[in-house]
């Protein structure tokens, strides 16, 4: 029976306690008063690699590094963090069923002879060159035991010396930059590269390319507290790309990058460290432009060259007369799915240009009502007064059209107990985030933003306005950070809010964090705490605007469920006096 290994230390939950008996929570460097030295080893008299009771890691029954023998072959030297199993006897349990061996009666991991691993390796220590292996033969006289993982690396050294020289060819300094050119060789035809010989191509070429980012790649992983895992990751999909490349010495399009992941490639690790390297050609697509094009296919060339106009504005803006702020991508999204139907049905009734749009056209094809019309009536406007500033249209058509407004929705608090129940959460992320969203009324944009810095003595900066943390806030708020710190110890991301995929860069959080676990939306906690500030002030407009950083409309939109409440409760006292009369 092994001996199981010692408890993890109270307070770093990462070493093993220094005592078992008598009991000691916690390790010699967590220990009160201390960090302490641990003394020598009571079996080696070793300084280095304490463990727990005494032992350092290869004298310490339960350590991972103890050695012993293996649990299918009976071979010394292997280690109890493999399991008790060495190499070989691993893969036999992963090929072969358990059964009782036919010459020794061990139940173990059987092949097809019906012989375990220990009788079968005695048998080919005896067999004769060109015979059959004969396990009863070899059993005749008893059986040898031997050493783990030594039987089949008659070319270890070859081996070894190989992985060297690939070693010191991909990390050998070089001060000759990596030669670009400035051209592109197109391709007659493509033809996909066979898996196979695309991962053997990048496992054993040499790689220009990795030797030219090894350094930038070095820095940014221990800049950004990168795993060695994600570091290998990042520097097998630079020999991928490598091998995949069809013009040598170009820069690296960032569509190969993303088709490279048939491949087991990494992608957003491997972009920062060809942008950083300056070797990034960036040619993907947004969504938004995707959309588009999907929404303007097969319309008229004058229709689609006015549109195309109108988009590149919107998006990307113009410094040139006329001036224009480019646009967020979701407002140019709202816009051509409220405009797409109408543009469909212009171009049905045999219209080529928008300049042969009248004001009758638009009122015959806007939507009736909802939604739609909102979005298809901001679209319209928005493309007429582009292509108006461009002298594209002799005309506005809407220009005497009364603006869609969009159904007023009323602010609904929420349940009391939901908002406990997030505050409570056990991840700290979430806790932290629902107490500044339900005490201060954040917005999400506001929480993604938000930085460590923005937070000093108990107070939170937001652009003009300091907010006093509130007592339950700062609690949170401390525990976040402690979980945070020994989460990422080494991540430099200079926001509050950090995730797994986060940590090791310096950009912020999705939207969906971390409001998709505990299933409560940020706007509608906002709601709530706004809702709660105008029933204790009695519908203190200018006390929303100030304390909440929002505009007169919005406060008023507030300030109309405390109006109704009031009707309401005016209405069932009327009834009420009118029952008694």
């Amino acid at each position: 029976m092994t001996t199981p290994p010692p408890l993890k230390c109270a307070a770093c939950r990462v070493n093993p306690v220094a005592w078992t008996k008598p009991r000691v929570d916690f390790c010699y460097a967590c220990l009160p008063g201390g960090p302490f030295t641990p003394p020598p080893c009571r079996g080696c008299g070793s300084t280095d690699a304490y463990f727990s009771q005494g032992r350092c890691e290869r004298c310490h029954p339960g350590a991972p590094l103890y050695m012993g023998s293996c649990r299918g072959c009976l071979a010394w030297g292997v280690y109890r963090r493999h399991s008790w199993l060495c190499w070989t006897c691993r893969w036999w349990r992963s090929h072969y069923p358990v059964g009782t061996c036919a010459y020794c009666d061990r139940t173990t991991s059987i092949n097809g002879s019906g012989a375990c691993r220990l009788c079968w390796e005695n048998a080919r220590r005896v067999q004769q060159p060109g015979r059959a292996v004969h396990p009863e033969d070899a059993d005749r006289h008893g059986q040898q035991l031997f050493l783990a993982n030594l039987q089949y690396d008659t070319t270890g050294a070859h081996r070894r010396r190989l992985a060297r020289e690939r070693h010191e060819r991909v990390h050998r300094p070089t001060d000759e930059p990596l030669a670009l050119t400035g051209w592109r060789q197109p391709l007659l035809f493509r033809l996909p590269p066979h898996f196979a010989a695309v991962k053997k191509r990048a496992l054993t070429q040499d790689s220009p390319l990795l030797r030219h980012c090894t350094p930038t790649l070095r820095e940014h992983a221990e800049r950004h507290g990168w795993s060695k895992r994600q570091t290998n990751a990042v520097a097998h999909t630079l020999k991928l790309l490598d091998a995949l490349q069809d013009s040598p010495g170009t820069k690296i399009r960032a569509s190969d990058v993303l088709a490279s992941t048939r491949y087991g490639a990494t992608i957003v690790s491997t972009l920062e460290i060809l942008d950083a390297a300056h070797l990034l050609e960036d040619d993907r697509t947004l969504a938004v432009e995707r959309y588009f094009a999907q929404h303007t296919v097969g319309l008229p060339s004058g229709m689609t060259d006015q549109l195309q106009l109108w988009f590149d504005t919107m998006l990307r803006g113009s410094d040139k007369t006329p001036r224009r702020r480019a646009r967020h991508v979701e407002t140019i999204h709202m816009h051509i799915l409220g405009m797409a139907p109408l543009w469909r049905t212009w171009a049905a009734q045999g219209h080529i240009s928008f300049a042969e749009i009248s004001t009758e056209d638009v009122t015959r094809a806007l939507p009736v009502k909802g939604t739609n019309r909102v979005f298809a009536d901001q679209g319209l406007r928005s493309l007429f007064t582009v292509l108006k500033a461009h002298r594209r249209v002799f005309t506005n058509p809407m220009r005497h059209l009364s603006a869609a407004r969009p159904n007023a929705t009323v602010p609904v608090p929420l349940d009391t107990q939901r908002i406990r129940d997030a505050l409570n959460s056990p991840n700290p992320a979430c806790a932290l985030a629902v107490a500044l969203v339900a005490f201060h009324a954040l917005t999400g944009p506001e929480l993604q933003a938000l930085t460590v810095t923005d937070i000093v003595d108990g107070r939170l900066r937001i652009g003009p306005r300091t907010i006093p943390l509130a007592g339950p806030v700062k609690s949170r708020l401390v525990a976040y950070l402690d979980h945070r710190q020994r989460t990422w110890p080494q991540s430099i991301n200079p926001h509050l809010f950090i995730s797994r995929k986060t940590a090791g860069r310096t950009r912020a959080v999705g939207r969906q964090f971390p409001w998709v676990e505990i299933g409560v939306t940020s706007q509608a906690l906002r709601d709530d705490r706004i809702l709660q500030e105008i029933y204790a002030t009695g519908g203190d407009v200018r006390r929303l605007c100030d304390f909440f950083g929002i505009g007169i409309t919005a406060a008023m939109r507030y300030r109309s469920v405390l109006d109704q409440t009031d009707t309401e409760a005016g209405s069932d006292a009327a009834r009420g006096t009118h029952a008694s009369t």
